[in-house]
């Protein structure tokens, strides 16, 4: 079944290469990628898996206990443009949270921490499917519009809640995170960024600009 697309609007099921792009994994910055709120260290980067170990219930990414959010943060070696993300919960058995539900993506930001990911508008927002929709293997998640996502030299990824409705307590598991696009073959290069303490008012004129669009 793996490759077919499935009748829900804004995805499919996942495949290493298709229509959509192929997947990103080797132009990640290993070294530099980050996650905020992880259990255990370096949770984050190890479920940014090869395509065939998507299916692995370990190694696996949890939050911190009595919270569910997770800010992970992907830097590229070279300047992309991503199409889709691929997820997954599977992890062993006996291990207690849920699978994240809902996502915000920013693009080209390495100075997020909770408090501006909850509050900033984002480039896009990702309502996922409950995870007993497809148990069998993982879903890619169309991002649009695509200008947003082109070109880029990060994306973060800002877990905001998980399908534990019932209890905000809980922590949120994943065992897979796949990002499928295209590479420029640009490298990217060091840039020095001043950002400001205190943003001036003429500087937000563009309503907008950071829109969050629901890509379901």
């Amino acid at each position: 079944m793996q490759g077919l697309p499935h009748s829900c609007d804004g995805h499919t099921h996942d495949t290493e290469d298709d229509d959509l792009g192929q997947s990103l994994r080797p132009q990640i910055d290993f070294a530099l990628v980050t996650c905020l709120n992880e259990e255990l260290p370096n949770a984050g980067k190890s479920v940014l898996k090869l395509h065939e170990d998507r299916l692995s219930p370990e190694p696996y990414l949890k939050s911190n206990e009595d919270d569910p959010e997770l800010l992970l943060h992907i830097p590229f070696t070279e300047a992309v443009t991503v199409k889709t993300i691929a997820l997954r919960t599977h992890v062993p058995d006996g291990i207690e949270g849920a699978a994240p539900r809902t996502l915000k993506l920013f693009t080209n930001r390495d100075d997020l921490d909770f408090d501006t990911a909850r509050d900033m508008e984002a480039q896009g927002t990702l309502e996922l499917v409950p995870p007993e929709h497809f148990v069998e293997g993982t879903i890619d998640y169309q991002l649009r519009p695509g200008g947003r996502f082109q070109n880029i030299s990060s994306l973060t990824i800002f877990v905001q809640d998980n399908f534990e409705f019932d209890n905000a307590d809980v922590s949120t598991l994943l065992s897979y995170v796949g990002i499928k696009g295209r590479g420029s073959g640009q490298k990217r290069m060091a840039v020095e960024t001043v950002y400001e303490t205190r943003g001036m008012k003429k500087d937000h004129k563009v309503k907008g600009e950071f829109g969050a669009q629901q890509m379901l």
